[in-house]
């Protein structure tokens, strides 16, 4: 049977419609259209983070540098009295005990806060058995609320039915003052700091720890290099930055310590406890001197405005490695 030619093939007796591309004007107009309703979305959207922002962030803060400048009660108009607030200030006998006790605070923090966590997590990195719950045990303190924590430290150090001196007398050691001492209650705030607060750190040394590659510490045996020539020629050179970046977060998060000395011993004994905030507190809230606290806010900000740089800096000069 002959075959049909393609031309001789019987023609399709239904309609087809091809599709007819658009012209080039029409499609720029569609494409613009549709990049401007998502560039409206987005500054949308960010408009919004800006106002809330503007509203709890940088108002708070352009407001509280005009009222160190003023002196407001909240009852008369505010009256601009330029530096009359500062000089208030370097005249209370207690600004300058605030600031000596907070660097006091900062420093036995860097001693006990910055070291205990880096060793906890150098002991839990060397587990082998038991590390999820160690690690929740380290972290639970975290979750605690600071008032919940004071008041609890509280309880333990109150020299009579208190859990530290039961403890001390257990092993026949003589009790100790804790709170009720100037000699002793700046480093019992400390231990309440150190214990609340070390569960993030150590979790963040701890990942730190782990990036270390197995080679390093295994030729570092080879060599017949101990544990501590380990920590001193692997791990700490290796983790270098994060050490740095937590010192400088360290001393800016203890620089701003108010809840411990507020709760657990009200800037006492002997204003040993006063820190700048809790100065500042007493200013605003006790003295009603709204102006003389935020000076002191103001102070406070340029100082750690400086570790906030150097913070800046550090991370800055890591991204260019």
């Amino acid at each position: 049977m002959p075959s049909l030619k393609s031309s001789e093939a019987p023609a399709s007796t239904g309609s087809r419609e091809w599709p007819v591309e658009a012209p080039p004007a029409v499609k720029t107009t569609t494409r613009s259209r549709r990049k401007i309703n998502d560039n409206l979305t987005a500054y949308g959207l960010l408009a919004a983070a800006l106002v809330v922002f503007a509203l709890f962030s940088w108002y708070p803060i352009v407001r509280g540098v005009l009222l160190s400048f003023q002196e407001v009660n909240f009852v008369d108009p505010p009256q601009w009295v330029g530096f009359d607030n500062f000089a208030r200030l370097f005249a209370d006998p207690l600004f300058a005990t605030a600031w000596l006790n907070t660097l006091q605070f900062t420093a036995i923090a860097l001693v006990l806060g910055f070291a205990v966590p880096f060793v906890t997590a150098v002991l839990l990195n060397e587990l082998r058995h038991a590390k999820a719950f160690f690690r929740v045990a380290v972290y639970l303190p975290v979750m605690l609320p600071p008032v919940v924590v004071a008041m609890l430290w509280k309880w333990i150090y109150n020299p009579g039915p208190g859990l530290a001196n039961a403890a001390l007398g257990s092993v026949g050691l003589p009790e100790s003052a804790w709170l009720d001492s100037s000699s002793t209650a700046m480093v019992s705030l400390v231990i309440v700091s150190t214990w609340a607060n070390m569960g993030s750190t150590t979790l963040i040394y701890l990942a730190a720890l782990q990036t270390i590659p197995g080679e390093l510490y295994e030729s570092a045996e080879l060599d017949g290099a101990g544990l501590f020539k380990r920590l001193w020629h692997v791990t700490i050179p290796q983790t270098r930055f994060v050490l740095m970046v937590l010192l400088l977060l360290q001393v800016v998060a203890t620089m701003q310590v108010f809840t411990e000395p507020y709760v657990m011993t009200g800037g006492g004994p002997e204003d040993s406890t006063v820190t700048v905030l809790l100065l500042l507190y007493r200013y605003a809230f006790t003295y009603n001197d709204f102006g003389s606290a935020s000076a002191m806010s103001l102070l406070l900000l340029v100082a750690l405005g400086i570790f906030a740089g150097l913070y800046l800096r550090l991370t800055r000069m890591r991204s260019e490695d």
